[in-house]
């Protein structure tokens, strides 16, 4: 039996075309081979053929592969220097940026001659090659901006308080009572003497007398009042206030006189015209001029003394206001 005669194609066909023609020649030969009713050597004949047939079509595939001249090229080099193409374009594809990871490399099957994409990586050793080779950009260093100066409060200074006279002047007005009390008792017991009612023997008990009297302490109280109301309302004024309206304290003691005599008749015992009676009586009476000349002299004399304080305190107040108005012009300082 002669050989059958191999048809050489004129020009390299598709590597589909070639792919058909040998599963068809294959399942040609499973056919044959299976008919148990045919003759053995038409069997034989059909497995011959079916094996030159794929014969032929390895032969095709490799000739196909020989047409090529690039990928001729590619094979040689990649025999002269193993490993240098392979891992270049292993490189190349762990390298595109797509959501899908793209085939390494492209094989034929020899038994099939299917067209197979194999990926050259898993997807897991792909990410990790990326994450390897991937840089990634440090986040630019910025200066940060320089502390403020926090605002510091300072505590503006308080104006001063004027310092007033009104206390000094009470203070000044006790001891010029207590002298009004005694010239009261002294004239007391002179106009007694000239009367004949005080002498040597009885003089103490006669001191005594008008200690325990309203007449008495009275016109004392009042011009206590009379002195220390001046003294608050002229407070640090000069010396010539007290002196002029020294004679409204004078007035004051001589009303305190009679009044005190109302108390001691007592006039809640009197009737209106006993009452009235009692004080046209007192209006000029030794004790009740004594009162007014006394309060008047000692509202003077006292008052002098009130008003050199009243001086005093005014100077203070001056120089305080200058410190004050010193500190406002040097502004806040910090003190340590």
């Amino acid at each position: 039996m002669s050989d059958p005669e191999v048809p050489q194609p004129e020009k390299p066909g598709d590597v589909d075309d070639v792919v058909d023609s040998a599963k068809a020649g294959l399942a040609d030969a499973e056919a044959a081979a299976a008919g148990a009713a045919e003759p053995k050597g038409d069997a034989l004949d059909a497995a011959a053929e079916a094996a030159e047939d794929a014969a032929t079509a390895d032969e095709s595939a490799a000739d196909v592969a020989a047409i090529d001249p690039d990928a001729a090229a590619f094979e040689e080099a990649e025999k002269s220097f193993p490993g240098t193409f392979t891992s270049a374009a292993t490189a190349d594809a762990s390298d595109v940026a797509d959501d899908h990871e793209p085939p390494t490399a492209i094989t034929y099957s020899a038994t099939d001659d299917v067209a197979t994409a194999a990926y050259g990586a898993s997807a897991t050793a792909a990410a990790a090659a990326a994450a390897e080779t991937q840089v990634v950009p440090t986040e630019p260093v910025v200066d940060a901006p320089p502390p403020q100066p926090q605002p510091i409060f300072v505590q503006a200074p308080e104006p001063p308080r004027p310092l007033g006279n009104r206390g000094t002047a009470g203070a000044i007005g006790l001891l010029a009572t207590l002298c009004f009390a005694i010239l009261l008792l002294g004239v007391t017991l002179g106009i007694g003497a000239a009367g004949g009612k005080v002498t040597g023997e009885n003089i103490g008990d006669k001191a005594l007398a008008p200690l325990t009297t309203w007449g008495f302490w009275t016109p004392v109280v009042v011009f206590f009042i009379a002195f220390w109301l001046l003294g608050a309302i002229i407070n640090r004024g000069r010396w010539g206030h007290w002196v002029i309206w020294g004679l409204l304290v004078g007035v004051a003691a001589w009303a305190g006189h009679l009044l005190g005599q109302l108390f001691e008749a007592p006039f809640w015992m009197l009737s209106a015209q006993q009452g009235v009676d009692l004080v046209q009586d007192q209006l000029f009476a030794p004790l009740a001029i004594a009162a007014f000349i006394i309060g008047r002299e000692l509202t003077i004399w006292f008052g002098a003394w009130a008003a050199r304080a009243g001086a005093r305190k005014t100077e203070l107040n001056i120089e305080a206001q200058r410190e004050y108005e010193r500190t406002l012009e040097a502004g806040p300082s910090l003190s340590r």
